[in-house]
């Protein structure tokens, strides 16, 4: 199975960017460790600081197959109409995920744009979070 994780604005300053918050671990670190959690998987790989070119790959995934997808939107989770559209109109099944608990902090973070186009939310778990959304994602049923 094909799964891909597509990660949005500053999550590639994971690991250096407010740790006290996001923690220590680099996103390269959590690819690595989806990589040798779940060896039979075929992941892809995204982050952008660019609305466009994360719509832009989604619907090249999707175009190619692609139908399961990890996604931290980041600040795009609140603000991007543009993602939520591109996402509802594509054949996914998307998880949201986020590192911190965006409930327990500032008041705009608590809005997601995503999640009502998502198959679900994961929310404060850190690194956990990824991992759990594969999992769901490697047994849940494609009618979703």
């Amino acid at each position: 199975m094909v799964i891909g994780v597509v990660n949005g604005p500053n999550l590639g300053r994971l690991g250096r960017r407010q740790p006290d918050i996001y923690g220590r671990t680099s996103l390269s670190d959590i690819e690595a460790s989806l990589r040798g959690a779940f060896p039979d998987v075929e992941f892809r790989f995204f982050q952008s600081n660019h609305e466009g070119l994360i719509i832009d790959t989604l619907e090249g995934w999707s175009d190619q197959g692609v139908r399961r997808i990890v996604i931290n939107p980041g600040a795009l989770t609140h603000q991007s109409y543009a993602l939520r559209d591109a996402i509802e109109g594509l054949d996914l099944m998307v998880v949201e995920v986020h590192l911190s608990n965006i409930y327990r902090r500032e008041p705009f973070r608590a809005h997601s744009l995503i999640a009502p186009v998502a198959v679900g939310q994961i929310s404060g778990l850190g690194v956990m979070g990824y991992h759990l959304a594969v999992r769901y994602l490697l047994t849940a049923s494609p009618e979703l």
